[in-house]
C-alpha cells in the first residue's frame, strides 16, 4: 500500500493538525486567560508575541506531516487553488475544529471561564471588525500562498513569514477585533465558554478573506497563475 492510500498515513495527518491546533489555542488563547488572572504579566503585547511564536513553531513541527494550515479558512483557499485535495477538506476541518474545542475544555479546566476563554468579540461596531478580520485573513492568506506555493519564495522562511504575520496583525488589531483569522480558533473558545455573540463574524469573514487572498495571489504571480 502506497503512502497515498495508507490510512494510518492519513489519521496521522489528521493528528497532526489536531495537534497544532490544539496547541495554537491552548498557547494563544491562554495567554489571553492568564492575563486576566494575573494582569500585567503578560500585556497585548505579549499576547500577540504568543500567537505568532505558536504558529511559527507548529509549522516547524507538523508542516512536513500535514502542511500545517491549523485554519479552515487555509485549508479552503488552497484547495480552491488546488494545492489541496477536496478529498481531505473536511477531515483537515473536523481536526481544527475538535483541536481548538479540545484546547478550550482544557483551559477551562484549569482556569474556570476567564475571560471567556479568549473567545474572539468585537470592541466596537461588528461590521468594522467583519471588515477588518477579512482584511487580515486576505493578507494572511496572501503571504501563506507566497511562501507556501511559490517555489522563487525561501521555503525554510515559510514559518517566520506567516508566524511574524500572525503576530504584527494580532499587534495591531487585536484590540479592535480579537484577531481571529481563523473559524477554528474562534469556534473552540465560544463553545466551551457559551460566547456565541457576533460568532458569525469569524466564520465568515476569513473565509471570504482567504479564499480573495489566495486567488489574489495566484492572479498577480508571473507564472501561469491557473
Amino acid at each position: 500500500m502506497s503512502d497515498q492510500t495508507n490510512p494510518y498515513n492519513s489519521f496521522r495527518t489528521y493528528l497532526a493538525e489536531f495537534a497544532g491546533t490544539f496547541f495554537l489555542v491552548f498557547s494563544g488563547c491562554g495567554s489571553m486567560v492568564i492575563d486576566q488572572i494575573a494582569p500585567g504579566q503578560i500585556t497585548h503585547v505579549g499576547i500577540a508575541l504568543t500567537f505568532g511564536l505558536v504558529v511559527m513553531a507548529m509549522i516547524y513541527a507538523t508542516g512536513h506531516l500535514s502542511g500545517a494550515h491549523l485554519n479552515p479558512a487555509v485549508t479552503l483557499g488552497f484547495a480552491l487553488c488546488r494545492h489541496f485535495s477536496w478529498k481531505k477538506i473536511l477531515p483537515y476541518w473536523l481536526a481544527q475544529t475538535l483541536g481548538a474545542i479540545a484546547a478550550a475544555m482544557v483551559l477551562k479546566g484549569l482556569f474556570g471561564n476567564v475571560g471567556h476563554l479568549g473567545a474572539t468579540l468585537p470592541r466596537f461596531n461588528p461590521w468594522q471588525a467583519f471588515v477588518l478580520e477579512f482584511f487580515l485573513t486576505f493578507f494572511l492568506m496572501f503571504v501563506i500562498m507566497a511562501v507556501a506555493t511559490d517555489s522563487r519564495a525561501v521555503g525554510e522562511a515559510a514559518a517566520i513569514a506567516i508566524g511574524g504575520t500572525v503576530g504584527l496583525e494580532a499587534l495591531f488589531a487585536g484590540p479592535i477585533s480579537g484577531a481571529s483569522m481563523n473559524p477554528a480558533r474562534s469556534i473552540g473558545p465560544a463553545l466551551i465558554s457559551g460566547t456565541f455573540e457576533n460568532l458569525w463574524i469569524y466564520l465568515l469573514a476569513p473565509f471570504i478573506g482567504a479564499v480573495l487572498g489566495a486567488f489574489s495571489y495566484q492572479a498577480i504571480r508571473r507564472d501561469n497563475p491557473f
